[in-house]
């Protein structure tokens, strides 16, 4: 599990480049939109955790569809990507569960983020226990930071975007489409 949680917690290129990045030793993500379809698709194991803005979040917590993005403050594509969650958020938070699970940030550091970038709906802290990394795996882990992981109203896994989003067309494309079926 240990090494499990290592490679989750890398952090993706916003270019999409796989691979190593430069000298930072972290692991970059491809870019690839992976779709599950319907009758394929499971569920994440539970995850909770300690929210940065206090209080504490069960994933049980999660009705309908929902989008679910691991970050971390120090990411480079997490902070190009950041603006074009918020823009989402402000767009689908109605109708759509966001929650952001951090990986590696204490609460104040997140919060920062989050303040910085407008992000508005809640981030969990998986620093210490990797719960929320943990419970997709198996199934379509967030293999590289950032990674974004849409799932649908039965709160199966319907798809994953390794890497920064840069604009707000291919989520917006995937949750629409969970939120018409």
């Amino acid at each position: 599990m240990a090494a499990s949680a290592l490679v989750l917690t890398g952090c993706a290129s916003a270019a999409g480049v796989v691979g190593q990045v430069g000298d930072a030793g972290y692991i970059a993500g491809d870019g690839i939109v992976t779709e599950i379809a319907p009758e394929e698709r499971t569920a994440p194991g539970s995850f909770a955790g300690p929210l940065a803005s206090g209080g504490e979040f069960d994933s049980a917590s999660l009705e309908g569809v929902a989008l679910v993005n691991f970050w971390y403050a120090a990411c480079p594509p997490c902070r190009v990507e950041a603006p074009v969650l918020a823009e989402l958020h402000a767009e689908y938070g109605d109708q759509v569960d966001f929650i952001g699970v951090n990986v590696r940030d204490g609460a104040a550091q997140a919060m920062a983020f989050e303040d910085e970038f407008g992000i508005e709906y809640p981030s969990v802290l998986d620093d210490q226990s990797a719960q929320g990394q943990l419970a997709f795996t198996g199934i379509i882990a967030p293999n590289a930071v950032p990674s974004t992981i849409i799932l649908d109203a039965e709160g199966r896994v319907a798809a994953r975007v390794s890497g920064a989003v840069t604009d707000t067309s291919i989520l917006s494309t995937l949750l629409q489409e969970e939120l018409e079926r």
